[in-house]
């Protein structure tokens, strides 16, 4: 037990409270002052030096922080033009990490992206020798990965997985933290592989990135036209940045929030008694259980990002359709319909929380 966390257990005559929802148990939280508003302070203050560069689009940056902290990745969908590489190289600056740019073409070959061996010369004697690729890296933006082949898409499988790359007989560690970030163009699918369901499963999180509103679309236009260069300072480093997962980590998880994130992937199950009616006719295959995990990392971190050191339903609330929205393969029938994953999302998150709320009464 972390030496921050104290649990008052009542018996009898409890109080039930906002967070725990239970009338025979308390839970207090005596939080880390110190620890807790460094965390948020560094963590605000990368989002304000993010905002120097990216006009809105504030419900991505804070997802690819979520993602970066909770060590998974995001794939990220939208028009070209709306600062998803701008907002990588941001990062980097930012954080003071090593970054690299993958352009996904068709002609792409798995060596182009983790490396190939090559004839050493520089010794006087030929030997072979392992030339790293673009994917060592700490912040990989991989652009329009859909416009590559699936062999050349599943030399990120491992990557991502295991954080290794294998040459021949030899394993190679990628250097921690490690976030890829896929960029789809949801025009333009003439030519393109979509991604296989395994790869996808491996995204932490799929944010979907809206066009800008006039009042935004306006500050862009003045901030890049002007003749003064924004000069970005660098907030963390990476010693920084793998001490705040490990304050992440630290974040209570109550036994009543992770029981709502496992009833939330449930619901998306179309052949179990949990299963919401909308899944039963419009869902093949629901989440895996990649998804209940990336629900309590991601909510773990964003409960961080917001100032507490515990995991409340309205974190997971909050996370869960970009978590899930990749997650769930649709049938013929939701096709034919004209249902989408958000559509069918917008309307199980709200009745598993009614139905756990009813449930706790």
């Amino acid at each position: 037990m972390p030496t921050w966390a104290i649990y008052i257990i009542l018996l009898t005559g409890g109080v039930c409270t906002r967070e725990c929802r239970r009338c025979c148990v308390i839970i207090l939280c005596v939080q880390p002052d110190a620890a807790l508003q460094l965390a948020t302070q560094q963590l605000n203050r990368v989002r304000e030096e993010i905002g120097k560069v990216i006009v809105g689009q504030q419900e991505v940056v804070d997802g690819v922080l979520i993602c970066l902290l909770a060590g998974g990745h995001v794939l990220l969908e939208g028009v070209p033009g709306l600062g998803k590489t701008t907002l990588l190289r941001t990062l980097a600056r930012v954080l003071h990490l090593k970054y690299s740019r993958i352009q996904f073409t068709p002609d792409l070959m798995p060596g182009d992206i983790v490396g190939s061996m090559i004839i050493d010369t520089e010794s006087g004697a030929k030997a072979l020798r392992f030339q790293p690729g673009p994917i060592f890296a700490h912040l990989v933006l991989a652009d329009e990965i859909n416009r590559a082949t699936p062999k050349t898409q599943s030399a990120l499988l491992e990557a991502m997985q295991e954080h290794t790359v294998t040459s021949g007989t030899t394993t190679h560690e990628l250097e921690a933290p490690f976030l890829v970030m896929a960029t789809q163009n949801p025009i333009e699918m003439e030519g393109t592989y979509p991604l296989p369901e395994a790869q996808l499963d491996r995204f932490l999180m799929k944010i979907l990135v809206r066009y800008p509103s006039r009042e935004d679309l306006s500050n862009i236009v003045t901030r890049t036209t002007q003749k003064e260069e924004v000069h970005l300072g660098t907030i963390l480093d990476r010693e920084e940045i793998l001490q705040l997962r490990r304050v992440c980590r630290d974040v209570l998880v109550a036994p009543h929030v992770q029981s709502y994130a496992i009833d939330l992937v449930m619901a998306t199950q179309p052949d179990v008694s949990e299963s919401h009616e909308l899944s039963r006719k419009f869902i093949r295959f629901g989440s895996s259980p990649r998804g209940a995990q990336a629900l309590v990392e991601c909510g773990q971190v964003l409960a961080l990002l917001r100032g507490r050191l515990h995991l409340s339903i309205d974190d997971v609330q909050t996370v869960a359709a970009a978590v899930l929205r990749h997650r769930i393969i649709l049938n013929f029938d939701a096709h034919a319909d004209g249902q989408t994953p958000e559509t069918i999302l917008n309307k199980i998150i709200p009745s598993v929380v009614a139905a756990q709320a009813g449930a706790k009464v």
